[in-house]
């Protein structure tokens, strides 16, 4: 198993979340975060007045996948994240040793 955790532009939430429910993705949990990376935030206009924005607002999910279906998830999240622009947002992918379902108590697999 493994967690995939994704940072993408906000106005993007929906095309991933429907090209992951397409591939078979049951669950996501997606928080709302702020940051920057090689675009090092940008300036901005207000009444006259420029500010600099040091940091971005994106949005996170984390996703926990079976192995097979790895591929498959990230290859819908870049289709459905990318722009070609800066500031895209970039996808890790960590080992998920245990996943346990709460009301359950399934183990594994099982538990996704």
């Amino acid at each position: 198993m493994k967690m995939v955790t994704a940072i993408v532009k906000p106005f993007k939430l929906d095309e991933v979340r429907e090209a992951l429910g397409a591939v078979g993705v049951q669950g996501i949990t997606v928080t709302e975060v702020k940051g920057f990376g090689r675009q090092k935030g940008h300036t901005e206009l207000y009444r006259g007045a420029e500010y600099v924005v040091d940091f971005l607002p994106k949005v996170k999910l984390e996703i926990a996948v079976e192995e097979a279906l790895l591929p498959r998830v990230l290859e819908a999240i870049e289709g459905a994240a990318r722009t070609g622009r800066i500031g895209d947002g970039k996808v890790f992918v960590a080992p998920l040793d245990e996943v346990v379902r709460i009301r359950t108590g399934e183990t594994g697999k099982n538990a996704l």
